[in-house]
């Protein structure tokens, strides 16, 4: 499933959802990072999207991730090897977030800077991880919550 379109009609629920941010990132661009991420997640695995809530006077509010988001922190460094790691897991999905999406708000030239970039070169914001809780586990077991 790496960095693929999983079939939502065939896939199993995963059991865990991770989002990895960069810790030296101010607050409002970590937000954004892990947001974005969050929103591409949400389009690659629509099963994640749980049942709308209703309160107790009968208004329904949109359905939440049943399972949680864990959003952790991670120097620059640590990001590239947790991805590299979770790549090399063929039932984990990677979502990442190069760097020069926070560089500009034109989506074109976003992907042409990306494109000048060769793989093994591009630094990340944020990188986000679908799939088993054990090998998930596994990827992003020394890293801690964002912000602690």
């Amino acid at each position: 499933m790496s960095q693929t379109d999983p079939s939502p009609a065939t896939a199993a629920l995963p059991e865990r959802c991770v989002i990895v941010v960069d810790a030296s990132l101010p607050p409002g661009l970590a937000a954004n990072a892990a947001a974005v991420v969050a929103l591409t997640v949400g389009q690659r695995h629509p099963g994640l999207v749980g049942a709308p809530l209703v309160d107790a006077s009968g208004q329904a509010h949109p359905g939440l991730i049943p399972i949680g988001i864990a959003v952790l922190g991670a120097s620059q460094d640590e990001l590239a090897a947790v991805r590299q790691k979770a790549l090399a897991n063929t039932e984990c999905d990677v979502i990442d977030f190069p760097v020069q999406g926070q560089q500009t708000t034109n989506y074109a030239a976003f992907r042409e800077a990306v494109a000048s970039v060769p793989a093994e070169a591009l630094r990340y914001v944020a990188v986000g991880f679908v799939g088993e809780r054990k090998p998930l586990g596994k990827v992003v077991s020394k890293l801690g919550l964002l912000g602690q």
